[in-house]
């Protein structure tokens, strides 16, 4: 199985999200986070994503005769190859955005289900913009990303935080010529792209 198979099936894309901000989770926890996935499923993805040593066992305690493991996410083994993208066809590449996509979907879905949904107070947003960029000008802006974004990754959970998830799409736009607009599409708390 590649690493594209093994993490974008739906439920295990859910799983390792689950995951992320260097969160340790019980398969307890889990199953509270992810309540609408049957929980031998929720187990049996579990353990897929530990023999692929994508999660990793942290600790263990006995919990009325079972053993309750920890899990943490381990971020390298959660991302695919340079070598493993190149070796992907157009076809691969679609399905596993269509899978990327998909996760999305269902993360703002089960946002909206919320009581007291939000987006303005809570920063919801979605955004595109254009940028005219040479390649040199493209990789400045990646480095900036990476810049801003390294330090606040590594922040841990504390008193009015919340665990926010970013997704990034970065693709190449039509050669052409300028067109007009501010090249902005604003999402429903009217902030705009980066």
């Amino acid at each position: 199985m590649t690493t594209a198979d093994l993490l974008l099936h739906p439920v295990r894309l859910r799983i390792v999200q689950a995951f992320l901000g260097d969160r340790a989770l019980t398969t307890g926890a889990l199953r509270e986070e992810l309540s609408d996935v049957p929980s031998t499923s929720l187990y049996r993805h579990v353990a897929r994503l530990v023999d692929a040593g994508v999660l990793m066992v942290v600790a263990e305690r006995q919990v009325r005769g079972a053993v309750e493991r920890t899990y943490v996410l381990r971020a390298a083994a959660a991302k695919m190859s340079a070598d493993e993208v190149a070796r992907m066809s157009p076809d691969d590449h679609r399905n596993a955005f269509m899978a990327f996509v998909a996760g999305l979907l269902d993360d703002v879905d089960r946002y909206l289900a919320r009581e007291d949904v939000d987006p303005v107070r809570d920063g919801a947003t979605y955004n595109l913009a254009g940028m005219w960029l040479d390649d040199a000008e493209y990789a400045a802006v990646l480095n900036d990303l990476v810049r801003v974004l390294q330090p606040r990754l590594a922040l841990p959970p504390g008193p009015g935080r919340r665990r926010r998830i970013l997704a990034t799409v970065l693709l190449p736009g039509e050669d052409g010529a300028q067109g007009a607009g501010d090249g902005h599409a604003h999402g429903p708390a009217g902030s705009t792209a980066p």
